[in-house]
């Protein structure tokens, strides 16, 4: 049956090339498709990390619900400790987080004043790349104050200004201080950018009295899709009044969000099936029904309704595996050469920033169980679009096939 369904393929050119050509297109484009929807999102999802949110970050518990002084984290150093015999982690630092009143001499503004170690920063978000004016601060800033674009407009004040702050100390005291505007970032997230500011914790350690205090520690990691064993990790060193959350609880808007664009995504892309399993489907019932009184005739010489049915799953089977052993390579190919070397879209990093991404680049995920269910799919598919033409040919009995006209 498997030469005999060779032959007939070499027979029915036009057929064959069909069936071949789409079945190569559906699988090359749906391997692409997928890296590029994959990877924009993985894209998106780290640079939404690199602003300001970690990948795990470790609170003491009751803090992200309740908040307050009573909830922050007062032993820093032996957290440190622990994170640094943890595999999977890149980096991490603390900070500082409060909220206060900062005013200039025209307006004033609620904002997060928040205290951070500089050089930790630098490795671990994008605050020191989201730099637009003035300069990023560093262990000897003092009182220089780092703030967000839209905070700026809020207070109208320019580069060197004077900025007042009025707030409560990591003990509840009064605390006040005069900093200096001495940088401007913009991320595109306009909430962030609207009300956060910050200082080095050099300097803001001593006025809030958080010298190893802490309202969280944020935690970078070496692969972003190790954060739940990772995190498990971490859960079994700290101590129980803590507790370690990871980016999807972190940022589950986002997560929830970028669910629902795949959703949407692959409804697109099984519009694009559902019209190439229907034409494959066609020209197989087309090519079938052209048959009748072939399959008829060798049912009359003795060949049994399953021989005939092989014959034709070898048909599909020597097509649909000849175009996904081209396009599977070809696919997997670009996926991986655009995966290494992302595609850059010159000129509009700025519209990026605008829509919360720092980046200008379009990343492919090259990711091998991914390429191996696309393919799959096409396979299936391929399959399913025989199943009518069958049925069609066994409707007929030998003798009534043979008069088929």
């Amino acid at each position: 049956m498997f030469s005999l369904a060779l032959k007939n393929i070499l027979f029915y050119k036009g057929r064959s090339i069909t069936t071949f050509v789409l079945t190569f297109i559906s699988a090359l484009l749906f391997i692409v498709y997928v890296a590029m929807m994959d990877g924009s999102h993985k894209s998106m999802l780290q640079n939404a990390l690199k602003v300001y949110t970690g990948a795990i970050e470790i609170y003491k518990k009751g803090y992200r619900d309740i908040g307050g002084n009573e909830y922050l984290i007062t032993d820093v150093s032996s957290i440190e400790k622990e994170l640094d015999q943890i595999e999977g982690i890149a980096d991490y630092t603390s900070r500082y987080e409060t909220y206060g009143l900062l005013s200039s001499s025209d307006q004033s503004a609620p904002a997060m004043v928040a205290g951070v170690n500089p050089e930790k920063e630098s490795g671990i978000s994008e605050l020191e790349v989201a730099l637009t004016e003035g300069s990023f601060l560093n262990s000897d800033s003092g009182n220089c104050l780092y703030a967000g674009a839209e905070l700026v407009k809020k207070l109208k004040v320019r580069l060197g200004d004077e900025v007042s702050f009025v707030g409560a100390a990591s003990d509840n005291s009064f605390a006040a201080d005069i900093f200096r505007l001495c940088g401007v970032f913009k991320t595109g997230a306009f909430e962030f950018d609207s009300s956060a500011s910050f200082l080095a914790r050099s300097y803001f350690d001593t006025l809030m009295y958080a010298q190893n205090k802490a309202s969280y520690i944020t935690v970078k990691l070496d692969d972003i899709t190790e954060a739940e064993p990772v995190n498990a990790e971490i859960m079994k060193a700290i101590d129980g009044e803590y507790e370690s959350l990871t980016w999807k609880t972190l940022m589950s808007s986002m997560v929830q969000a970028m669910e629902v664009d795949s959703v949407f995504g692959y409804i697109s892309m099984s519009l694009f099936f559902v019209v190439i399993f229907f034409v494959v489907m066609i020209y197989g019932f087309i090519n079938v029904s052209s048959r009748v009184r072939e399959f008829g005739t060798m049912r009359c010489i003795g060949l049994s309704r399953g021989s005939i049915n092989r014959l034709l799953f070898y048909e599909i089977f020597i097509l649909s595996t000849a175009a996904i052993l081209l396009a599977t390579p070809i696919g997997g190919a670009i996926a991986y050469y655009f995966s290494i070397n992302p595609i850059v879209i010159q000129g509009i990093s700025e519209t990026y920033k605008d829509y919360g991404i720092i980046s200008d680049e379009i990343p492919f995920d090259f990711n091998i169980f991914t390429i191996s269910w696309n393919v799959a799919v096409v396979y299936l598919l391929n399959f399913l679009s025989i199943i009518y033409p069958v049925t069609y040919i066994n409707s007929f009995r030998p003798i009534e096939a043979t008069r088929h006209v």
